[in-house]
């Protein structure tokens, strides 16, 4: 049985907490209009995570009102790859290669791993 295209996973399960753009502005301290500026320039990451659902942005992508450390390089790094942004989120949530989520070894200051991976990813 082959592993699931990233495009595929059920984000809403992926990720526990979503925040739409006016909740995300709040804990930037910007508008929502800046937060599709960063959702843009791949600062962060926005999707739909499930039918009948508006797009938002997973709320452990933000800490101390800014996003996460490395997230942003990270976004790029993955965009380069040629993932979209629903893609990325599910990368970063799932746990495959690493010990435990990208995400969490994102907030733990662990972002060199990650990066890492992703690199590999985009070889091959």
């Amino acid at each position: 049985m082959t592993e699931p295209r990233l495009a595929d996973h059920d984000l809403a399960a992926l990720v526990d907490d979503w925040l739409d753009w006016d909740e995300a502005a709040a804990s930037l301290g910007v508008t929502p209009a800046q937060v599709r500026t960063m959702v843009r320039e791949h600062r962060l990451a926005a999707a739909v995570p499930a039918p009948g659902r508006r797009q938002g942005i997973p709320a452990l992508f933000l800490v101390d009102g800014e996003p996460v450390k490395g997230l942003p390089g990270l976004l790029t790094q993955l965009h380069d790859n040629g993932l979209d942004d629903r893609e990325c989120i599910a990368w970063i949530f799932l746990d495959a290669d690493l010990p435990g989520r990208p995400i969490d070894a994102l907030r733990e200051n662990r972002g060199s791993e990650v990066k890492r991976r992703a690199q590999v990813m985009g070889a091959i």
